[in-house]
């Protein structure tokens, strides 16, 4: 216990890290704080405009400390052919990826009665199919090394449904599914899996709501606040790191006591 207590317990110094929707809100910090504890990211996106920026603002953090280096790869999570191509370049890259964050989201918001099948099917292959695919391409490299860190960014409405989010809503509980059984598969070769389920952040994708919609959400939540991408990012950097080494299977709810469960 001693030599884990005198560890940084955000040192993740020569660590190889990807992370999936790393062009803006939680997966840019994700991808930010990983490299300031001293990985190496690799961030993924389909803008690659919005990835060289931050790669640029990932190099310029991190120049005077030596550490976390960044690359950008552009990568399509809801086809599989990018998946694929990307798992390659970034493994003959770096040779291997330890720690991967599952992040990459969209939303297709509507009531279930009128929610067209395209919106349902996105929705799943972009956020739980493509998470699942992009896992499983690599794995083995974790297997082999026996050490790895594989964290699921799922959602509050994953736990609790929302109103008009059936398919979102789906997709995030699928990932909580997703997490807890790989964990069982994957421990005893040293790697563990996690879930991050964030509450109300303030990102991209909840700038679209309306006063009288963030008005709603803001009585719900305990804390009496919305969250930030860096309080994400804070949870996502100790999952990956060695102080979080007995924690597998796991769901971190970070969402201002707007849930609390099992």
């Amino acid at each position: 216990m001693r030599g884990l207590e005198e560890k940084d317990m955000a040192n993740l110094q020569g660590r190889i890290a990807l992370v999936t929707g790393a062009s803006q809100g939680i997966g840019r910090a994700c991808a930010l704080e990983l490299a300031r504890a001293g990985a190496t990211v690799a961030l993924a996106a389909r803008n690659e405009a919005k990835l060289a920026e931050v790669v640029a603002e990932i190099e310029a953090a991190v120049k005077h400390n030596g550490s976390g280096q960044a690359a950008a790869f552009a990568l399509d999570v809801a086809s599989q052919d990018s998946i694929k191509s990307v798992a390659k370049a970034v493994l003959e890259r770096f040779g291997k990826v330890e720690i991967l964050v599952n992040n990459a989201g969209i939303t297709r918001d509507g009531l279930m009665m009128a929610m067209k099948r395209a919106d349902w099917d996105d929705v799943l292959e972009t956020n739980l199919t493509g998470a699942f695919l992009l896992t499983q391409a690599l794995l083995r490299p974790m297997l082999k090394n026996r050490w790895g860190r594989i964290i699921n960014i799922s959602s509050v409405v994953g736990r609790t449904g929302q109103a008009g989010q059936v398919n979102y809503a789906a997709s995030k509980a699928g990932m909580i599914g997703l997490t807890r059984s790989m964990a069982r598969e994957v421990a005893s070769r040293g790697i563990t899996v996690n879930a991050v389920a964030p509450g109300y952040i303030e990102t991209p994708m909840t700038a679209v709501l309306d006063e009288k919609q963030r008005a709603a959400m803001m009585a719900q939540i305990p804390l009496g606040r919305a969250g930030s991408d860096l309080e994400i990012a804070k949870a996502v950097a100790f999952l990956a790191s060695d102080a979080a080494g007995y924690i597998t299977g796991h769901v971190l709810d970070v969402n201002g006591g707007m849930f609390m469960g099992g």
